[in-house]
């Protein structure tokens, strides 16, 4: 499919670094931002581009030409006056082919873009968002969906946020059907912004689907985010999150682990952070380790928490931990529970299972998503069920309490001191 990279801002926010060259020229490692950019779209397949520029444009027509001394075939589209951050789309219509990858230029990223377009087609979607959790989500746009990743709302950075949400932010990297373009209201509007005009309308045809990947995505919009952008790519760390390489985890258990043990959690106004929980988090974030917890949930069975409910919880969990710059890359729950008895109890989810700790179920399930070397990776959390899953997983492991006072003692001690 074509790619269409928006290259055409100002970059204001980042003009201290380097303000000779517009934004996606800044270099990067001892390259320019872009270039990192069409070398990730030519290793896999991805080499028929559109770049639509404006501010500075000669620069960077004048440096990657037509293409080919990179790989890859380019047109450029010169918006002479500003069409905001999609307005070029419409004037490009007959360019797009059947559907197209849609980048920002100061997006820096390293995924499986053959598995994005692939998730794309498997959900006949009119529109895929590539999504993740950020360690700013309070000040982000968030991306609510139902069960089948099926986008039910796009909360801008001007609407009324729910009290509790998941941590779910849209990185700017799309894939959009053509046809998509043609219902979009543009008369009397030069201006067009991608995300209020075009994909949150869109998000009312129920085929407007998120696409969620821990692999490394960052905008290098500010002079700080650049800065860390930066290390994380001389460091390796961009290349390595691509999930067609090996990952490795920090499985967390949940009550007990990351949250004050009070039984079985039934309500969420207990539900409380551990002191250090979220400097534990963030060490694991900026390690090149994804955080994943599993939790046994016996309550959904029992009837005492409904799935709605559990989800509530474990939103107020994502939001305490974005407010102190941490995040989940998956949370996996197991609803099951074999004993019978109970009132109000669930029959169908009262079952022996594969995912309810001791076994391993939850484990080998995240690893087959993510692509997860098990035998790098730990499973921690403060019972002997989470010791025996993560050694049946093949998993390194570590018992709190025991092995280690709390999470944070753990990761000191084993991840970031």
């Amino acid at each position: 499919m074509k790619t269409v990279i928006m290259a055409g801002g100002k970059g204001t926010r980042i003009a201290s670094v380097n303000a000779d060259v517009p934004k996606p020229m800044i270099e990067l490692a001892g390259k320019p931002v872009l270039e990192h950019t069409i070398e990730c779209l030519r290793s896999q397949g991805f080499d028929d581009v559109i770049i639509t520029v404006s501010h500075m444009a000669d620069v960077i027509m004048n440096h990657f030409g037509d293409g080919k001394n990179y790989g890859v075939k380019i047109e450029y589209y010169v918006e002479d006056k500003p069409l905001g951050n999609a307005g070029a789309l419409f004037r490009l219509r007959n360019k797009l082919g059947e559907r197209f990858l849609l980048l920002n230029a100061d997006v820096i990223f390293d995924v499986d873009l053959n598995r994005f377009a692939e998730y794309h087609a498997d959900k006949h979607a009119l529109a895929t968002l590539f999504t993740h959790p950020n360690s700013h989500p309070y000040d982000s746009g968030i991306i609510i969906a139902d069960k089948n990743n099926s986008v039910t709302q796009w909360l801008t950075k001007e609407d009324t946020r729910p009290q509790w949400y998941r941590n779910r932010v849209n990185a700017g990297i799309h894939i959009i059907e053509s046809y998509a373009l043609d219902d979009v209201d543009t008369e009397g509007h030069e201006k067009i912004d991608l995300d209020r005009q075009i994909l949150k309308p869109l998000c009312r045809s129920g085929r407007v689907f998120c696409y969620d990947s821990p692999e490394y995505v960052k905008d290098m919009g500010t002079p700080e985010r650049y800065t860390q952008v930066q290390n994380d790519f001389i460091s390796g760390r961009v290349h390595a999150r691509n999930l067609t390489h090996k990952q490795k985890a920090v499985f967390l258990d949940r009550d007990g682990t990351i949250n004050k043990l009070v039984g079985f959690l039934r309500n969420i106004d207990e539900f409380e952070l551990l002191p250090n929980v979220p400097e534990a988090i963030r060490r694991i974030n900026s390690s090149g380790y994804l955080a994943i917890v599993v939790t046994n949930q016996p309550v959904i069975a029992r009837g005492e928490v409904s799935v709605s409910e559990l989800e509530e919880i474990h939103n107020k969990m994502e939001t305490l931990l974005g407010h102190e710059g941490a995040y989940l890359d998956a949370i996996y729950y197991c609803p099951h529970h074999p004993h019978k008895g109970y009132a109000g109890e669930i029959p169908e989810l009262k079952i022996e299972c594969d995912c309810r700790k001791p076994k391993p179920g939850m484990l080998l399930q995240a690893a087959n998503d993510f692509n997860i070397d098990l035998s790098q990776s730990w499973m921690i959390g403060d019972s002997e069920n989470d010791i025996l899953a993560g050694k049946s997983a093949g998993c390194k492991t570590g018992l709190i309490g025991s092995d280690y006072d709390s999470l944070y003692d753990f990761v000191l001690k084993e991840i970031a001191s």
